[in-house]
């Protein structure tokens, strides 16, 4: 016959998970006894507010203590307090939690601000401590005080204690490995990262006089948007993220409904491409600090940014230390994203100067957002800027939008009949859009192309790369992406010149030439100031591109270059009249110039050039 039976937990066994497996780290534990206190405070409050319990007039807050002599870290508070019977329940049975108890027997007085949901955030200081000892007293009629200890093993002692105050003192015996946490700076460390906003004052070595908390009670980001002033979110990141650049802008946070949710986004300043790397945003639930940087509710590419987030709905794990990841979590997240999809949208709209002039440091996130999320791209594309060669900032819209000015204005049956007629046409063409990733390396271009009364966008930074290529998919038949080197003879290309003149001019120049991999073509230039430029097929230089930042091996985009010779430049055209030993020269030396115009030469090349160079000087001073 089938036996039925209870599942036994033996404390043996359960405080070497606790202790080694529970927390992702150990100086976690301040902040469980921390928030233990504020728990017992905010549940008193509770009481008073039934009219269950009476005040004392005392302030509420949170005492600790170090005493290095004794090896001892305390932490106090003056909440509630327990029972002789009350440490017996919630102390000796471990995950027994005292808040989920208060919380059922007192449903109608509600559960917010009460963070405490699985019962070990006590047992988590045993991960520094050797043996832990309780002072406490209810605040219940002729109650007594109550002294429990233990040194975490499988056994404890209980007795009365001579407490006169209502409230708990944590004793925690820091073992002789754990020294650090009897450092005042050290706990002064850990207070500020995890019990920053911890709604009662704490107070380290508390004297009674002129103390001042260690924390911010009321943080900026729980008060109402429209009562915050400009002044007051620049300090509040100064403080919170030490950093003295002012943000650029920010979006602050305040949701009740369908999930609470507050908290402020800053875009902050980024003072060089160095300096471009992930940001900090801090996690908390009900004030108490959860994480940095949780991929769950923020996605990734707003990990940019700096930032506080607060969330009491947020479902985390029994530590405390990561979430569930369930729809709630996925909720938040894409709320927040809306959010900040919004601002920017807004802030294009209302002040498109403003938002111009931060695009160098927001464009990366952006358009990283735009890859990896594409409901952001869908409510973000419209406000994509790019700067032109002119320094202009433009949607692609307005772009290819003034290629088309300087058509003659058209009358308004003109304008109606082609109107009628736009249904009939057939789909348009791809716009060409040429862009420019080095302003300075390709200055010989843009030089051409604004000669040639032609403009170009700038897409200077690591991403640009891989977003021009998600644009032609996104977009796909819209635009074409050709980057100012790609296609000189499109855009630069003056005319026909005479056919054979210019074969024999390419087998010259190509016999003439070191290199003997690369091709030649002849072209007629607008401008007859360059005698030739290098070309690479946009394919071939993308697919190196992309091998090269994933670190692969493939194609070599120099596999497929091209040098184009200006048949309008006055050296190329006298190149065919010179003796072999001189077109060798003029070859080598115009090679070198577009190539420095192009990347960086070979050492064999660049002493080479360098010689030229010098047998030039010498000729010109003899």
């Amino acid at each position: 016959m089938a036996k039925q039976g209870n599942i036994r937990i033996s404390s043996e066994n359960m405080m070497p998970i606790i202790k080694k497996w529970l927390y992702s780290d150990k100086d976690i534990f301040l902040r469980e006894i921390v928030a233990n206190g504020v728990d017992a405070i905010t549940k008193f409050k509770k009481l008073v507010g039934m009219g269950e319990a009476q005040e004392d007039g005392a302030e509420y807050c949170i005492k600790i203590g170090i005493d290095k002599d004794a090896k001892t870290l305390t932490v106090e508070d003056n909440g509630l307090g327990m029972t002789e019977e009350e440490v017996e329940k919630y102390i000796t049975q471990i995950a027994f939690s005292g808040a989920a108890d208060f919380l059922s027997k007192y449903e109608k007085a509600g559960g917010e601000g009460i963070i405490g949901h699985f019962g070990l955030g006590f047992y988590s200081a045993y991960m520094v401590s050797d043996d832990i000892e309780i002072f406490t007293k209810s605040y219940k009629a002729d109650a007594k005080g109550v002294r429990w200890e233990s040194d975490g093993e499988n056994t404890y002692t209980i007795e009365e204690c001579d407490k006169q105050d209502r409230g708990t003192k944590i004793v925690m015996h820091i073992a002789d490995e754990e020294k650090e946490f009897l450092d005042e700076g050290r706990i002064r460390s850990l207070i500020e990262k995890y019990c920053a906003f911890m709604p009662y004052n704490i107070y380290l070595n508390y004297t009674g006089k002129d103390d001042k908390a260690l924390n911010d009670t009321q943080p900026l980001y729980l008060k109402n948007p429209k009562d915050c002033t400009d002044e007051e979110y620049k300090e509040f990141y100064r403080k919170t993220f030490h950093d003295f650049h002012d943000p650029l802008f920010w979006i602050h946070l305040n949701m009740d409904y369908p999930f609470r949710l507050k908290g402020i986004l800053y875009f902050p300043k980024v003072k060089s491409k160095v300096e471009l790397e992930r940001g900090k945003v801090k996690l908390y639930c009900n004030q108490v600090f959860i994480a940095d940087n949780i991929k769950e509710v923020i996605p990734e590419y707003l990990l940019l940014l700096n930032g506080v987030i607060d969330c009491p709905d947020i479902p985390l794990n029994v530590s405390r230390s990561f979430l569930q990841n369930d729809r709630q979590v996925q909720k938040i997240s894409k709320h927040i994203t809306k959010k900040v999809a919004d601002k920017l949208t807004g802030l294009f709209k209302t002040d498109r100067e403003k938002f111009c002039s931060c695009w160098n440091d927001i464009s990366v996130f952006i358009k990283l957002g735009c890859i990896k999320d594409e409901d952001f791209y869908s409510k973000v594309k419209d406000i994509i800027v790019y700067k032109d060669l002119n320094g202009e900032y433009k949607t692609l819209q307005e772009f290819v939008g003034k290629a088309e000015e300087g058509k003659t204005e058209e009358t308004a049956e003109g304008k109606a009949e082609e109107k009628a007629e736009e249904k009939k046409e057939e789909p348009k063409e791809a716009a060409t859009i040429y862009y420019v990733s080095d302003e300075v390396g390709q200055a010989q271009y843009i030089s051409m192309f604004k000669n040639a009364g032609l403009n170009a966008i700038v897409c200077d930074t690591f991403i640009d790369p891989h977003f021009v290529s998600y644009l032609e998919y996104k977009e796909t038949g819209k635009y074409k992406f050709l980057r100012i080197d790609a296609d000189v003879d499109a855009a630069l290309k003056a005319g026909e010149s005479n056919a054979d003149d210019d074969k024999a001019l390419v087998e010259a120049f190509k016999a003439a030439l070191k290199n003997t991999t690369i091709a030649v073509k002849a072209e007629k230039f607008k401008s007859d100031a360059i005698p030739a430029v290098i070309n690479v097929s946009e394919f071939s230089r993308r697919f190196g591109e992309m091998n090269a930042f994933y670190g692969l091996a493939g194609a070599d985009a120099d596999r497929d270059m091209t040098i184009v010779i200006n048949t309008a430049n006055p050296a190329v055209q006298a190149f065919t009249g010179l003796d072999a030993d001189k077109q060798k020269f003029v070859a080598n030396q115009i090679y070198y110039m577009a190539m420095l115009s192009y990347k960086k030469l070979s050492p064999e090349e660049m002493q080479d050039f360098t010689s030229n160079n010098m047998e030039l000087l010498n000729k010109f001073i003899g």
